[in-house]
């Protein structure tokens, strides 16, 4: 990702509707599996989730970029320190929540990712995901945000069981939208004109689909979803090794 579109993310991500969604989501689920800290997250951007993550522990965050890193530590929010996936996480465990969220996907191994994040887990702790879904819906957005593949339910799935993680949510999201970004990252395939889209709506628009977000986020509270543009995964560290899953390709 280049730094103007790291920037432009940067200037936007506190009040963008599905960064603001996202995390009505992932406090819902959270609560909901009664997941506790300390809390580490990995690839923290400029650090817009760590005012949220904090309320279920110490929090300790690693971000590579370093614009990002110091707009993240400026927050006052536990510790930001440098590092990377898959073999550059300098930070000692062990503990109960590691999150990556919208992450592995930007790293080539994200087997290697998703192990090295597992090593970090205290016993019974918690890994949290969230990744972008369907190989069908690859576009520019994809390759500005450099990413080097989209997930399905069967391959998230596969990954997390071969690097030891039982899981206790798998569910798609942002699922009411999948029509609509489907048709427009689709047409823009067709015609060349596919943008990033990164900037912030007008304030009703954005609030709009911030509600729209927090509705799917009660509804998570009862039951998965079975389609949408994301995936959330929340896996417990295996207490035992599981047979080996099969490789199924994305």
């Amino acid at each position: 990702m280049d730094r103007a579109l790291r920037d432009s993310l940067a200037a936007v991500e506190d009040r963008h509707w599905w960064f603001e969604g996202r995390r009505v989501i992932l406090r819902r689920l959270l609560e909901a599996q009664g997941v506790s800290g300390p809390v580490l997250e990995v690839g923290c951007g400029n650090g817009a989730n760590l005012g949220m993550l904090e309320a279920f522990g110490q929090i300790t965050a690693v971000e590579p970029d370093d614009g990002d890193r110091a707009r993240a530590a400026a927050r006052g929010i536990g510790d930001v320190l440098p590092g990377s996936l898959p073999d550059g996480l300098a930070v000692d465990g062990p503990f109960g929540i590691v999150l990556a969220l919208d992450v592995i996907e930007h790293v080539e191994d994200d087997l290697a990712s998703v192990i090295a994040m597992r090593g970090l887990l205290g016993p019974g702790g918690h890994l949290v995901l969230t990744v972008p879904a369907y190989p069908w819906l690859w576009s520019n957005h994809d390759r500005v945000n450099g990413h080097f593949r989209r997930y399905t339910r069967r391959t998230l799935s596969t990954l997390l069981a071969r690097a030891d993680m039982r899981i206790e949510r798998l569910s798609y999201f942002n699922s009411f939208l999948l029509a609509p970004i489907a048709a427009v990252r689709l047409l823009g395939r067709l015609i060349g004109q596919d943008g990033a889209g990164t900037g912030l709506p007008p304030g009703s628009i954005n609030m709009a689909l911030l509600k729209l977000l927090g509705f799917e986020a009660r509804l998570l509270g009862r039951s998965n979803l079975p389609v949408g543009v994301s995936l959330v995964a929340i896996a417990r560290r295996a207490s035992t090794p599981p047979q080996d899953a099969p490789v199924t390709s994305r």
